[in-house]
């Protein structure tokens, strides 16, 4: 599941790019990410470094899951998983479409916001996925009460199929396809 790096303008906030995240190099600026108060769903909050280092080394080796940085303008700004869905945080839980790929993800904490950033971010998010010509559909799981994620989720084309139980949330199972996203969008060459 290793893809190049894919650079992506998505409008006026220009580049973004995304490369594979090292679970050591990158660990002190993730866990700084992860365990910040913005971040609660995450599920991190509490913690340590090396907490954070184990969890990503275990993504890495892990044959149906990884992880990204993304950058804007060539500096770290969001995390990317990507997984199976069948092997991974929703194994046994949804009836599973070939090309699905589930994804997380999480935009650094900042000072100072830019309005449309985050959308952005999920747009860049959704372009590096379906670069990859195999993928079909797009399918997440954001905690029910996480009204934020799920308005960008619409926003790019993402349609709540149900809620479902997980051990550590219920979740509003959504999925969005390339032609969801591509109308939403106005389509992934901009």
């Amino acid at each position: 599941m290793n893809r190049p790096q894919r650079d992506r303008t998505p409008g006026r906030l220009g580049e973004f790019a995304v490369r594979p995240l090292d679970a050591s190099a990158d660990a002190e600026l993730v866990h700084g990410w992860v365990t910040h108060p913005k971040a609660a769903f995450w599920l991190m909050g509490g913690a340590e470094l090396r907490d954070v280092e184990r969890e990503y080394g275990a993504i890495a080796a892990h044959p149906h899951h990884d992880a990204f940085i993304g950058l804007h303008g060539g500096e770290p700004a969001f995390l990317i998983e990507r997984y199976d869905p069948t092997e991974v945080e929703l194994k046994g839980l949804y009836e599973a479409e070939p090309g699905d790929v589930g994804m997380h993800f999480l935009v650094a904490p900042t000072e100072t916001p830019v309005r449309g950033f985050t959308r952005a971010v999920i747009t860049a998010v959704m372009e590096f996925l379906f670069a990859d010509p195999s993928v079909r559909r797009v399918v997440v799981e954001p905690d029910v009460t996480n009204s934020a994620v799920q308005a960008l989720n619409k926003a790019v084309g993402f349609e709540v199929l149900r809620e479902i139980a997980k051990p550590e949330k219920d979740a509003l199972l959504s999925a969005c396809t390339r032609e969801q996203f591509e109308a939403a969008t106005g389509g992934t060459d901009r």
